[in-house]
């Protein structure tokens, strides 16, 4: 189903990387960034989250819990966040019914891989509803972070 801006985000439950579940409505009162990714440990994902490590005072400033979601498991996420530094949370979509749900799972990926996130970012208002889409179909594209953070900035 394709996420509109307006619409109710889907509600989801995942596990994060040091193994907590995090449950996408027990996040109101704050804005949410969710980041899709493809794989941790390609250049392109480690570029993008990176780019939001290393600028992530712009998403504590406006009251944003970020949050990247990927297929793989919790302990490569887990090792991917310590050897990177992260400084948020990456939450394990391993089943794939997130990436369903936010139409962002990729049917077809390299070496013959079936079924990982799309590179996507959507901004969850502080209500639970979604005020940013942005689904790429080029796994090299990154997100348009100048949106995200002026779309982020007029909710606050």
């Amino acid at each position: 189903m394709k996420i509109e801006v307006g619409q109710k985000a889907p509600d989801f439950s995942l596990f994060s990387s040091d193994k907590s579940k995090i449950t996408l409505s027990e996040q109101k009162g704050k804005n949410v960034v969710l980041l899709f990714f493809p794989q941790a440990f390609t250049g392109v994902c480690t570029t993008e989250l990176c780019n939001v490590r290393d600028n992530i005072a712009l998403y504590n400033n406006t009251n944003a819990q970020v949050f990247g979601i990927s297929v793989d498991s919790i302990f490569t996420l887990g090792k991917f966040r310590e050897d990177q530094g992260l400084n948020f949370p990456l939450l394990s979509d391993f089943n794939k019914d997130a990436s369903k749900a936010y139409d962002s799972l990729m049917e077809d990926f390299v070496f013959d891989m079936k079924g990982v996130s799309k590179r996507s970012a959507f901004i969850i208002d502080k209500e639970g509803i979604v005020r940013y889409a942005e689904i790429l179909n080029k796994v090299t594209d990154l997100p348009d972070f100048d949106a995200i953070q002026k779309t982020l900035a007029g909710l606050n």
